[in-house]
């Protein structure tokens, strides 16, 4: 992978990270660069999951990769605040 490559999987990354922790109703109690890191994670294994489908190449916008992704990113935000223990008050 190239340099370019890695540059705009962070910056999707970043994008898909926020899109599925918007997704998840609620406060999560996870910091920033977790939210990217799952972004980044969710990105790169929604394509892969996406080209087993044979959707990842498509016409115009590939709606369904990104579903995929941003819906892998809301998993891994939501298992992530779910590990975090509750602060007792």
């Amino acid at each position: 992978m190239e340099i370019s490559g890695i540059i705009s999987a962070i910056v999707i990354g970043i994008v898909i990270g926020v899109l599925g922790r918007l997704v998840i109703p609620g406060r999560q109690r996870i910091g920033i660069l977790l939210t990217i890191v799952v972004g980044i994670v969710a990105a790169l294994l929604g394509s892969a999951i996406a080209a087993g489908f044979d959707v990842a190449d498509t016409k115009g916008v590939d709606w369904v990769e990104w579903l995929i992704q941003i819906g892998l990113a809301a998993l891994g935000v939501a298992a992530l605040d779910r590990s975090r223990p509750r602060a007792r008050r």
